[in-house]
């Protein structure tokens, strides 16, 4: 089986993302961050997501993005709650954490290199969070391109790194479609960005909602 790098938040788009790394024929590599997000219970979630999966093996990987600050998760800045759809898709939301998809890629890539792996699945959407300027497919296209001029496995030949980006272009109902057609455990995926006490969704920040209308429009119960 080829070897392919998943980056893995704990959430239901990265475990969608895993599984349809899997069913592809890969042997997966999760790859998961602890990086001061104040939601760090994900990182529970991704290690269960990890398990269910089969993934070959689950790394979270220390950094320390809250020493920066600068976003909703990684700071005291308050997390958005209660927004309409519409204004969700007004300008780059506060939740936005600073190169974090850049940081994330490149801690991904150097695995891949070790691993010997030509593949990195990142599960990043342009439609339901078009806000995020690291979420976009020029982005992505440009990190490939770039991930090959870097690598000294890319420069010898012996790696043409490829980022696959399997829901860039599906809206959250297509995602929770198929996730249930990959068989993704639902109930052990953890998306809020502000969660209560014990580790409870808010039901109010900009991710719950939008899992709660994804769910809802395609006609699944969320678990």
């Amino acid at each position: 089986m080829k070897k392919a790098v998943c980056l893995l938040s704990g959430g239901l788009d990265s475990a969608t993302c895993l599984a349809f790394a899997r069913r592809e024929g890969f042997e997966c590599y999760a790859l998961s961050f602890d990086y001061g997000q104040r939601h760090r219970i994900e990182l529970e979630a991704a290690a269960k997501v990890a398990g269910r999966l089969g993934a070959a093996r689950h790394v979270i990987a220390q950094i320390s993005l809250d020493a920066f600050g600068g976003s909703a998760l990684t700071s005291e800045i308050a997390v958005p709650k209660a927004r309409s759809f519409a204004e969700m898709g007004e300008g780059i939301p506060v939740t936005y954490v600073p190169a974090r998809n850049t940081i994330f890629l490149s801690f991904a890539l150097a695995w891949a290199e070790v691993l010997e792996s030509s593949d990195i699945f990142i599960g990043v959407n342009a439609l339901d969070y078009s806000g995020y300027p690291d979420c976009r497919p020029g982005f992505i296209e440009a990190y490939q391109r770039m991930a090959n001029l870097a690598t000294k496995a890319g420069v010898e030949g012996r790696t043409h790194l490829v980022i696959h980006t399997p829901l860039i272009q599906l809206t959250k109902s297509q995602i929770v479609k198929l996730g249930r057609e990959l068989g993704v455990p639902f109930g052990l995926t953890h998306s809020c960005y502000d969660p209560l006490p014990g580790g409870r969704p808010c039901g109010q920040c900009d991710a719950c909602l939008l899992r709660r209308k994804g769910f809802e429009e395609a006609g699944i119960e969320d678990r």
